[in-house]
Formats: C-alpha cells, structure tokens, sequence
C-alpha cells in the first residue's frame, strides 16, 4: 500500500521509499523515513496534491510522489496477521512496519557471461540455468530468502550489453528498473574484462539509482597477474564494488552485507556523479532538462531521472522518445532535441549515438587508469590456444560434427544400462501388483493404464539426463559460443543470424526455453524465422519414442538411426528457413556480433544443478500431465466392458471346452496325452479370448475415436492405436509412449514374464481385415512413425510460447499446420515409396 492510497483522516506507518536522486533526499529530509507516522490532512478540490501530517508538522505531496511511498496501516497489520498483541497499539504497528521495511528488493544486472545467474543460484540456493554462452536468462527470475534481520528479494534479470531499446532484453531491463523500483540494483561486472562491461555501468549511473558493483570472477583478473585498487574505482564511479567468486560462494556474504549499508544509506563510497559528455554535449543536456523540469511533468521525472531521458533522446532512443510523449510538453521537448542533436553533429561531426558511446569508453579508460595495473608480460590466453584448433577452418566443422554425434551416441549407450535396471524395477511392480491385488478393475487400472503408461515413459529418465549432461558440458565451457563462430555462415547462407544457432541448439534439449531464449536475436524478422524452424529441433520429450523404436526394429544400427532423426530435423529447419525467407520475410540481414567468452571448466555442482532441475520437470511432467493421460486413456479403451458380440466369442468358448471335455473323457490314452489335450484347449480358448478383447476395444471409446482417424493414417502405415497415440502426443510427447504402453499392453495377461512393451511392438499383429495375421510394426513402418513424431504439431507449450513471443496467435497457429501437413507428406513419401522399393 503506498501514501497515495490513504483518505483523509488516516494514518500509516512509512515502510520504505522509492524514487531516486533528488526526489528521494528531499523526501527523507522531509521526514518521510522508515518507521514515522504519517497521517492524511485533507486533499485538494482537484483531488491532487494532498496535505500530510508527519513529525508534528504539515507537508503537501503530488499523488505521483505519494505512490512512491510504501506505508503500513493498521488493517493491514492485522489482515496479515503482523501485528504483536502486546504493548501500545502505535508502538506494535510502528514495529511491524520497521521490519517491514527490512525487505530488500534487489535487481541483478550484467553483461551476458558476467556469471550473474551463477551468483543468483549460489545466493538464493535456486537452480537457474546456467551457461557460458549469451542469452541463458531470458525472463526475469525471482528468489527471497532471508539473511539476518533482512528479506532480500532478488530479480535475475536477462543479461544485456547496454540498457539502449535495441532488443527485448535491453529494454526488458530498463522497464524492471524504471517501473518496479527496485531498492538496490547489483550490477555484475566481468573482472576479466572490465572495460566492456563498465559501458552498462556507465548507464546505470545515468539512471541515478542506488547500486552495488560486483567484480565477479575476480580469481581470473588475479591469476592474470593483474591488480585492479577496486576500493578506488569505486570512489571515482560513486559506486562500492565487492569481488565475488560466484561459482564458488567467495564474496557472496560480504555482497549482502553491502546490499544493506547501501539500502541503509550506511555506506560512504555512494554518491551520484555526473560523466561528463564535454562541453558541445553537456549544454545541450542541460537544455533538454530544463524543458522536461516543466511544472505537469514530475510524475515522470519522480521515477526517471531527467539526466538520463535527456541523454537517450540525445543517443536518438526511440523507447525514450515514446516515454516523453505522456508529457504535456512533448512537441517543445522533441523540437528542442532535434535542435541540440543538429547543433552537436554539426559542430563534431560524428552522430551523437558514436559521440555518447566514445564518452561513456573515455571516461572508463580514465577510471581504469588510475586503478588497474595489467600485468606487463602479455601472455596468449589459453581460450586462443585451444581455439586455434576448435575453430580451426579445416577441423572446426568435423570437430563439430563429431561431439553432436557423440552426445546423441552416448545418450544411447551409456543410458542402456540405466534404462534396463528401471525397465526390470518396472516389471517387478507389474509382477507384484498382479499376484497382491484381487482382479477387477482396480486392478487392471493399476497394471494396465498406471504402470503401463507411467512406467513406458519413466524407463527413458537416464537418457534424458545424459542429453542434458552433454548439453551443460558443451554452454559451460563455452564450446556452444564457438558452434556459433563456426556455423555463422551456413546460417547466413538460410538467411539467419548466427545467434539464431543457440536457440535451435538448446531446442535440442526443450523447444520451449528454446523459443523464449530468441529473444537474443535484435532482428525480428530473424527471431520470427528462428522460432517457427525450432520445432524441427529434436527436443528430449520425442527421444523416448525415438529409443522406444530404434530399440525394436534398428539394433545394429542404433546410434546411426539416432543421428539421423536429429538430421533429417536439422535439414527440414534449413530448408524451411530457406522457404520462410524468400516467401515470407524479406527484410535484409542483420550484422553478426558474438562474443566468444573464456574457455572455463565447468563446476560439478552447477553441471547436477541442472540436471537435477531437468530430472525433477520430466518426473513432474510423468507424476502430472502423463498420469492423467495414461488413466484417462485407459479408462477410454477400458469402457464400455460389454459389447453385442461378446455372446458369439463366449458359445465359441463354451463350444471349445465341451469338444475337450469330450474328448478327454472318451480317450484311454496316457495322461501325457490328456495334458497335452488341455493344453491345447487353454491355447484355443485363449485365442479366442483375445479375439474378444481385441474386438471390445476395437469398439471402446478410444477404439472408436481411433478408428475414425484410422482412413487418413491407413496410407502413413499406422494402426489405430498408433493414431491415438499421435494424437495424445499433441499434449507432449512423451505421453506418445505413455499410450502405446496402455494399448499394447492391454489384452495380454500381465505377470511376472510378460514382455516389455518394446517385444510387445515387435510381436503385435493385424487380428482382422485383410492383412490379418501380418506384424503391426517393421522397420519402415517404425521409421515412418518416428519422422512423423519428429516433425508434426508442436506440443501445446511450445505453441503457446510461439504465441507470447510472437506476439500473436497467427504465427503460432501457422505453425501447427505448417509441420502437421508436412509430417503428413513426410511420412505418406517414405512409406509409400519404401513399400515400392522393398
């Protein structure tokens, strides 16, 4: 609740104050301070600006810098259940606020690979993604925790070079501080690199916000042989700065504790600076400010600092230029910019962006100069050495080509041995549910659709954190920074930026991060092209069903067959990009600029952080989304019990045994030959019986629904139980597995030696119709059904995610038809075309 929110006649305690430079000093000399009592006057006839009581003596306030201020009411107090009973009622409420005012919002900034999100996970204990590599944080993540009397509320936030509205994140960053206020923004600086990532800093101090400085990974600027007097850096910029050593904790406690002297106002080295732009710059900031300073125009300036708009409208900033337009001034601040940009690149002849830029480097050059000392003996770094050969024109692409092939072949073998030991864990479940639990339907809900379809999927668990454990190894030591370098002109020849090969490689591992990580990507057109070919990317949810059927039918060829589906996706997305580009958007290319971080050894803690986070989702994902599905379609095939057939199967049945029961009583033969009767009798019955159970499911719900889509499928080589198990993939792949363990499952007595649903695939046959008798599944067929699953309808997450970064449903919805008819097309060629061949 803020000051602004109260009525006359009410009273609140201040809990905090936001807002910036000026503003926020005349307010606290004021008396508005954490833990005074303030009370409402009166309001004026026009409702602004309002009279407040505070410190025993009467003060008026715009509503727009009333909302700056939080208070705490007594109602409030005691809805949350946050006043003590003891004592006097104005010292309780006057206490809760105080430790109201102990919450800490805190914002994280830096620079890509500033190792911001590492610090973030180390501090809250959260299991964020990390990597080295540009564009991990996509979204702003969120941790409170507590240290000491304090709350901290810690926002990491995307990392972005500047804070100019040149892409999502950059202008992300600026909104969160500029709209969310946070207390303290913790800016993470790079210590191997200062003078780029002092460049952001450079901008925050426009912003005239209270900030911290990290030097994060300030064991490299040491073993470097440098030497940075940081204590005076930060006397020269108005900043305190703290070395951390974030993947390791160094520092953390003492960044905290920094954290709270600065929100406390306790700390010495804080001042606002002004960097000066030079005497042909800095009149015309002036200028610009005293036209924004016009009475009407505070509800802007309270929050934003006049500085800092003057010096973006100066840098041609069009989001700072759309921000200017509420003032009722606007067309006198535009022509007033107009003029100074005009008179400044007239007289230095260079455009005012370059101008601001070259300043902004000056003034960090003259900073380090009085700090850093470099080591005099320049030594080639160890990322130059090794790059030589990574990036190596002749062996930078086998190179390449080798580790994707050894991520997708180790994926496969090593997690064999895991997968069996799950695989016979689930059998053993089936086993003794079958012998504990009376038959019925309880029964055949537990075995068939719970076990059947849970344990289908969970089998696969190994495989995918093997996918993943490649995947960190490969961000982690900066090798993906690399891919890039070295696939950047095979991706300009499909007409996308070489950023673009990030998303569509971390689509390796789960589209949707994927499609939200485009946003790295300045050019739209590129993010746009790069979002719709990402489906295309094998993600980990399809490569249980790729495992499932190269298991089956491709045993000499396992790791082959595996390749080649992450192939066949990585061309269809070439050739759709190809196809996007000349019919669709046509804009011309951006330029290409990456950074190519340091080589670092991955840490053990933050490889199992992620995997870990990746094992948690997938088994979420199996105890949420798969088990409903897997109970609903059991329950679809399992009703309705009886059919109007079933009499015909049961006079077969009773036919069968009587013809037995004759015989063994007539015949005088030895009781080999009696039991060698019966066993017959039991096979025939049993044939019977499945003949039975196949037709009740051919006409349960699922069997219905299956076979009305079964005519469209029919020329693709699939059944309608495979159909089914397409369409129930539509939610997410993985319960593609999850279903097809529910249908072939179904109808076979289920004990301790049943067959695993992969022999239960390779033994299924047609029972009816004109290929009566003939295998379900063969090599073609299983092939058919994995290209199919690898190219048709995105599961609904990513569908969704196309739909919030694009802005709009018509490309997510273009999308769903796009690769569904082309799966279709697809699958109808190599089937057809293989059955002519073979």
């Amino acid at each position: 609740m803020t000051l602004a929110d109260l009525s006359p006649g009410e009273k609140g305690v201040i809990t905090k104050v936001k807002g910036h430079g000026a503003f926020r000093k005349r307010i606290l000399e004021m008396g508005f301070i954490s833990g005074k009592q303030v009370g409402v006057i009166q309001r004026a006839p026009l409702m602004d600006p309002v009279e407040y009581n505070v410190m025993g003596y009467n003060v008026t306030l715009r509503n727009s810098e009333a909302r700056l201020i939080e208070i705490l009411t007594e109602q409030e107090a005691f809805e949350g259940h946050k006043l003590p009973s003891n004592g006097s009622m104005e010292g309780d409420l006057i206490n809760t606020a105080r430790k109201q005012g102990k919450i800490i919002n805190v914002a994280l900034v830096g620079n890509p690979n500033s190792g911001k999100t590492t610090l973030f996970n180390y501090a809250s204990g959260s299991r964020e993604r990390v990597g080295n590599y540009s564009g991990v944080t996509v979204d702003a993540k969120e941790a409170r925790f507590r240290k000491g009397d304090y709350t901290f509320i810690v926002t990491d936030l995307p990392g972005t070079y500047s804070i100019s509205a040149y892409s999502p994140e950059e202008l992300y960053v600026r909104d969160h501080i500029t709209e969310s206020f946070p207390d303290v923004v913790v800016n993470i600086i790079d210590s191997s690199n200062l003078e780029r990532n002092l460049y952001l800093t450079t901008q925050l101090i426009d912003m005239d916000i209270r900030m911290v400085g990290v030097l994060n990974m300030y064991d490299e600027l040491e073993k470097g042989g440098n030497k940075l007097d940081y204590n005076q850096l930060g006397r020269l910029l108005g900043i305190p700065f703290v070395p951390t050593v974030g993947s390791k904790g160094k520092g953390i406690d003492e960044l905290f504790q920094k954290i709270i002297d600065v929100y406390e106002d306790r700390d010495k080295t804080r001042r606002h600076i002004h960097i000066n732009y030079g005497t042909v710059i800095e009149p015309g900031i002036s200028h610009i400010q005293s036209k924004l300073r016009q009475p009407g125009n505070f509800h802007l300036l309270d929050k934003v600092s006049s500085r800092f708009i003057a010096i973006k409208l100066i840098e041609k900033d069009r989001a700072t230029e759309v921000l200017t337009e509420q003032l009722g001034n606007f067309g006198e601040i535009i022509e007033a910019v107009d003029q100074q940009i005009t008179r400044i690149e007239n007289e230095l002849k260079q455009d005012t962006e370059s101008l601001i830029a070259d300043a902004k480097y000056g003034f960090i050059a003259g900073a380090l100069r009085e700090t850093f000392s470099a080591n005099p003996v320049v030594q080639r770094k160890k990322s130059e050495v090794v790059d030589t050969i990574i990036t190596h024109k002749v062996w930078g692409i086998p190179i390449f080509i080798f580790l994707m092939y050894l991520t997708f072949y180790g994926t496969f073998k090593l997690g064999q041995y895991p997968m069996e030991w799950i695989e016979s864990l689930v059998e053993v479940t089936s086993s003794w549910l079958e012998s504990g639990l009376p038959n019925g339907m309880l029964k055949d809900l537990f075995i068939q659709g719970i076990v059947g379809g849970v344990g289908g999927v969970i089998i696969f668990l190994p495989n995918i954190l093997l996918l993943y454990l490649f995947i960190s190894l490969m961000e982690d030591t900066g090798y993906m920074a690399r891919a890039v370098f070295i696939m950047d002109k095979i991706m300009h020849r499909i007409g996308l930026h070489g950023k673009s090969f990030i998303p569509l490689l971390m689509g390796f591992g789960c589209n949707v991060p994927a499609i939200l990580s485009t946003r790295i990507i300045e050019s739209r057109r590129d993010r746009l092209i790069t979002m719709l070919i990402n489906p295309f990317m094998s993600c980990s949810a399809r490569l249980p069903v790729y495992i499932l059927f190269i298991s089956a039918f491709f045993v000499s060829h396992q790791g082959a067959i595996l390749f080649s589906m992450y192939t066949i996706g990585v061309l269809l997305a070439i050739g759709s990009a190809l196809l996007f580009k000349k019919a669709i958007f046509k804009q011309p290319d951006m330029p290409f600029v990456m950074e190519l971080p340091p080589y670092r050894t991955p840490t053990l803690r933050t490889i199992l952080k992620h995997m870990w986070s990746r094992a948690e989702q997938y088994l979420r994902k199996i105890g949420g989304v798969i088990l409903v599905a897997s109970i609903i379609i059991w329950a679809l095939g399992y009703f309705p019990r009886e059919t109007a057939e079933d009499y015909r199967y049961d006079n077969r049945i009773s036919t069968i045994r009587d013809q037995y029961s004759m015989q063994i009583l007539q015949t005088q033969q030895p009781e080999e030959v009696i039991a060698r009767l019966k066993a017959e009798e039991d096979t025939e019955v049993n044939q019977v019986l499945k003949e039975k159970e196949s037709h009740r499911q051919l006409n349960s719900y699922i069997g219905r629904l299956g076979h009305f889509i079964e005519p469209v499928m029919r020329p693709l080589g699939f059944d309608w139980k495979m159909s089914v198990a397409l369409l129930t993939g539509v939610a997410a792949k993985e319960i593609t597995v999850g279903t097809l363990g529910v249908l072939y499952q179904a109808g076979d007595d289920t004990d301790e030696h049943s067959a695993s649903l992969i022999t239960k695939i390779q033994q299924q046959t047609y029972h009816d119709g004109p290929r009566k008798g003939e295998k379900v599944f063969t090599p073609l067929v299983a092939f058919s059904f994995m290209l199919f699953i690898l190219i048709y309808f995105p599961c609904v997450a990513v569908v969704a995610a196309i739909k919030k970064e694009s802005g709009n449903w018509r490309w997510a919805l273009f999308i769903v038809v796009y690769t569904t008819v082309l799966a279709y097309l697809a699958s109808l060629a190599v089937f057809q075309i293989g059955n002519l061949l073979l």
